[in-house]
């Protein structure tokens, strides 16, 4: 205690010899100065670029879960689906045929239901490719028979594509696996180049707050070279840096923590809003409603405590290594 009382008196002599003199009126006494004042230029730049790069951050977390969670229902769905199609066959007739592929299909374990699509149920399954309004009458539209899969048992979907082919030579049985694997891998390779982004932001930040504490060490170098002559501790000097740049750092990820949130929630009014609109179904459909949900929502918390965290950390391992300089 009394080394430390010691340290503490020369570290306020410093400051006190290094700021300027009061006015003459002012008889109240000097509050301490901090080491590192939170409340400088430099230290309110840092709170804005730390909750900048958290909000960023934070948005790549989020479109990363957003993109995995609809891609487990997108394949979800597709699993649990199959599709038979027809194309009209000169000298078949399509209704016979297709209620002769529905009688297989229905027959074939692990399969619960099968629906035979209305020719004006397939010709709107053409409208977002060829517009509305068109007459398809005379076109040879495909029809369609949409098959459900039990998930608890799974069908011999080679045996049926066989027992299919045999009965109706235009029947072509769809069971969505190329659709799963090309969603997959675009659903991976969403999610690596948000992580590769994530990457890029912390370490951006971590490069900011290595500077902003090198700078904030020049500032006070006089201080710090007095109290590491008169023995002061390493941690106690980088204790000091430590606990003023957590606090910037804590300000600005909750800053940055709390407008991502906002982002997300915003997001998701937004979309409820738009989801009549064609625009709004088609974003639902690829991203679902854009509600990342209560783990989304912790995963920004805890993000926002390990960039504070790290913040804090930087700076110690900066001054150390600045220290160590000194011998």
């Amino acid at each position: 205690m009394m080394a430390m009382s010691l340290v503490d008196k020369i570290y306020e002599r410093a400051k006190a010899l290094r700021a300027p003199p009061a006015p003459a009126d002012d008889d109240a006494p000097a509050l301490p100065t901090p080491l590192v004042p939170t409340d400088s230029v430099a230290g309110r730049s840092l709170v804005i670029v730390i909750a900048i790069m958290t909000f960023l951050a934070a948005l790549a977390a989020g479109a990363a879960l957003l993109v995995a969670q609809a891609s487990v229902e997108w394949r979800s769905e597709a699993s649990s689906e199959a599709s038979v199609q027809l194309r009209p066959t000169q000298g078949r007739d399509m209704e016979t045929d297709l209620k002769k592929a529905a009688e297989i299909v229905r027959k074939t374990d692990g399969i619960r239901e099968a629906q035979i699509y209305t020719k004006a149920e397939s010709e709107a399954l053409l409208e977002p490719w060829l517009g509305h309004g068109l007459d398809l009458s005379e076109l040879p539209t495909p029809r369609m028979i949409v098959v459900k899969i039990d998930p608890r048992t799974r069908p011999d979907l080679d045996s049926l594509r066989a027992d299919l082919r045999a009965a109706v030579p235009s029947a072509v049985l769809d069971d969505h696996h190329v659709f799963m694997e090309r969603l997959g891998e675009m659903a991976r390779a969403v999610v690596s180049i948000s992580a590769m982004i994530f990457i890029l932001i912390v370490g951006a930040m971590g490069i900011a707050v290595a500077s902003a504490t090198r700078a904030a060490v020049a500032t006070n170098r006089e201080i710090v070279e007095v109290l590491h002559i008169v023995g002061a501790a390493d941690t106690y000097i980088a204790h000091e840096f430590q606990r003023r740049f957590l606090a910037l750092g804590l300000r600005g990820a909750v800053i940055g923590g709390s407008a991502a949130i906002g982002f997300f929630l915003l997001a998701q009014m937004l979309t409820r809003s738009w989801r009549a609109t064609a625009s709004g179904e088609q974003m639902e459909a690829m991203f679902g409603d854009f509600w990342i949900g209560a783990e989304g929502f912790l995963i920004i918390l805890l993000l926002a405590g390990a960039i504070a965290l790290l913040t804090g950390y930087l700076s110690q391992v900066t001054v150390f290594r600045h220290l160590r300089q000194l011998g």
